[in-house]
């Protein structure tokens, strides 16, 4: 929750500072004016405490962080993994524990052309993500062909904004896995759930269309698909040919 504060502070500062002014400017307008700020006012407190309060329960208290869950959701243990981040990397660590003899790889695939949200650059600046041998191109990883038994992408396709540009690194995901591989997709979705829970902020995800769509696509198929908490969706992939 605390990194969720500290990547978005100037959201919840321009949040407190426009609900405090609304709050005291209230008693000085009008019956409809003053009806409307306070009004106003309502949802942004609302969605100010509620998107923090989801955020530490999922991240700081839930089963998400741990990835005790996913071992089970795989065709079988991993000889060779690939965790792609785009600067924010909390389970390259996890996995590494999860499958002490696999050969783990960890690449950085943040590409500020096309990762164009203000978070993504701010939560990059606030850990000083560096830019070292491990930063390479979404669009065509270094990975030779059929060598992987798994892909992790945990919070980091949605970074992607353009439908062309998830469905591209899905094909070379899909190039690198070895026949009964698969990629596990960790996404928070655009659904209710998080609107209730981050109000417009929800709009940074993306809707499970948009995630079937870009499989379909790649020529991937869905495995799977799950929920760890009311908040995260997973999606276990895999080739269709």
């Amino acid at each position: 929750m605390i990194r969720i504060l500290r990547f978005h502070w100037q959201l919840y500062l321009r949040t407190a500072v426009l609900v405090a002014a609304a709050l005291l400017l209230a008693p000085h307008c009008g019956g409809l004016v003053r009806t409307l700020l306070r009004a106003a006012a309502i949802p942004a407190i609302f969605w100010f405490v509620s998107s923090l309060l989801v955020s530490w329960y999922v991240y700081d208290r839930s089963s998400l962080s741990g990835l005790r869950w996913l071992p089970r959701w795989l065709s079988r243990k991993p000889a060779r993994w690939l965790n792609l981040h785009a600067g924010l990397d909390d389970a390259s660590a996890v996995l590494a524990r999860l499958f002490p003899r696999a050969e783990g790889r960890v690449l950085d695939i943040f590409d500020p052309a096309e990762m164009t949200e203000p978070s993504i650059h701010e939560a990059r600046r606030a850990v000083r993500a560096a830019a070292d041998g491990a930063r390479t191109r979404w669009s065509a990883l270094p990975i030779a062909t059929a060598s992987l038994d798994a892909a992790f992408l945990i919070f980091t396709a949605h970074e992607l904004r353009r439908h062309a540009s998830r469905v591209q690194l899905f094909r070379e995901l899909a190039r690198a896995l070895r026949a009964g591989g698969s990629i596990l997709l960790v996404e928070h979705l655009r659904d209710w759930r998080n609107f209730l829970a981050f109000g417009p902020g929800f709009l940074h995800f993306l809707p499970e269309r948009a995630w079937r769509r870009a499989a379909n696509d790649a020529r991937l198929r869905v495995r799977a698909d799950f929920t760890v908490t009311p908040f995260v969706h997973v999606f276990v992939l895999e080739r269709t040919v």
